[in-house]
């Protein structure tokens, strides 16, 4: 078998950081638009009371 070093490319398909971080980052904003569509609450985190918290399609919010 033939020795080789893999380089970051490697793992990533091909892709740059910045893209893999925006297919990310798409990818958890079309799972809370389909968890709103179900009615299920979506995980958030609340910057100001640095605290995560629930919040369910009727607007409320349950601090963790």
């Amino acid at each position: 078998m033939k020795d080789f070093e893999l380089n970051e490319l490697d793992f990533t398909c091909g892709l740059s950081d910045d893209e893999l971080t925006e297919r990310f980052k798409e990818a958890i904003r079309i799972d809370n638009e389909i968890r709103k569509v179900k009615g299920a609450p979506v995980a958030k985190y609340d910057r100001e009371k640095k605290c995560a918290y629930l919040e369910y399609p009727d607007g409320r919010r349950e601090y963790a």
